[in-house]
């Protein structure tokens, strides 16, 4: 489980970077000025991406748990 805090520390830094980038930029790679319009687009958008990788580190930790728990916990025999 170590492993998979790191992971998340990783991915909040990932996020947090890209939102500052977004914050602070003037002007975007193609030459568009951002007004606060474009920067709140660009929030969303980053935003669906966090929900959809937390969504997904979701499912995979309930996953986890149940084969961990699955694996560690006596077998039951029918008699």
């Amino acid at each position: 489980m170590k492993i998979w805090w790191a992971i998340n520390i990783v991915w909040l830094f990932i996020f947090a970077a890209v939102a500052i980038f977004i914050g602070i930029r003037e002007v975007d790679y193609t030459g568009v000025v951002q007004t606060p319009e474009v920067r709140m687009v660009s929030f969303i958008v980053l935003g669906i991406v966090f929900l959809i990788v937390a969504l997904f580190q979701l499912i995979l930790l309930i996953f986890i748990h149940f084969v961990r728990k699955g694996t560690t916990s006596p077998t039951k025999r029918l008699s």
